[in-house]
């Protein structure tokens, strides 16, 4: 099963491709993460990819898609895969789907994680770590047990990232709908388009999925 994950940052799309990889045995393919990866490699793209990335420039569509196919060539992605990160116009996911055609293959499924602006921004402003063992908390839904001391190692030292501040969120949300959202459209045409409440309880974002997933 070949499937897209779509929302905006923070809409927890990473924490439910990591349970559909336990779930189904799906391969998380995040683009990011495959372009360090590539320019590592000696092969040809690696080489393309090493030297536009050394100049600061973007990866231009054709080299992603042509990134794309090498990798969900691997053994193991013969279950299928989850696309993080790509496509995010219209015309990579066109790209997209002319690549996998050729290959034989086929998105079998897009899953939009819908969110609420005002309540991502305060699942995300809220968002605290432990310095020493990394645990997660928040402000509101997730506390220490004890203020100020870390359920699981007992340190008192806290981190926040940088940039999980309201406006970034907002600037986050305007790129998204700016970008991203103008390809919902085209998978509604396709009939593979479905669509979850991603601000509900982790768990119950999961049984949506599954949900889904498990239609015929």
């Amino acid at each position: 099963m070949n499937i897209i994950l779509l929302g905006p940052p923070g809409a927890g799309k990473g924490t439910q491709a990591e349970r559909l990889v336990e779930s189904r045995g799906l391969v998380q393919l995040s683009t990011g993460d495959m372009l360090r990866a590539a320019a590592k490699t000696d092969t040809e793209i690696g080489h393309r990819v090493k030297k536009i990335m050394e100049l600061g420039q973007l990866v231009s569509d054709d080299v992603m898609v042509e990134m794309i196919h090498e990798r969900i060539l691997q053994p193991d992605c013969k279950n299928g895969f989850i696309l993080d990160g790509f496509p995010r116009t219209v015309v990579q996911a066109e790209a997209l789907d002319v690549m996998l055609q050729k290959q034989g293959m086929k998105l079998d499924m897009v899953i939009e994680m819908a969110v609420q602006e005002a309540a991502l921004v305060e699942r995300i402003v809220g968002r605290f770590a432990c310095a020493k063992c990394k645990h997660g908390y928040h402000d509101t839904f997730l506390p220490t047990k004890v203020p100020g001391v870390c359920d699981v190692c007992g340190s008192t030292e806290f981190t926040r990232r940088a940039d999980d501040k309201a406006e970034t969120v907002h600037a986050r949300m305007e790129a998204y709908r700016a970008q991203t959202m103008p390809i919902l459209p085209y998978y509604q045409r396709h009939g593979i388009l479905r669509r979850v409440d991603g601000m509900a309880d982790i768990d119950v974002v999961t049984q949506e999925i599954e949900a889904q997933l498990s239609k015929p």
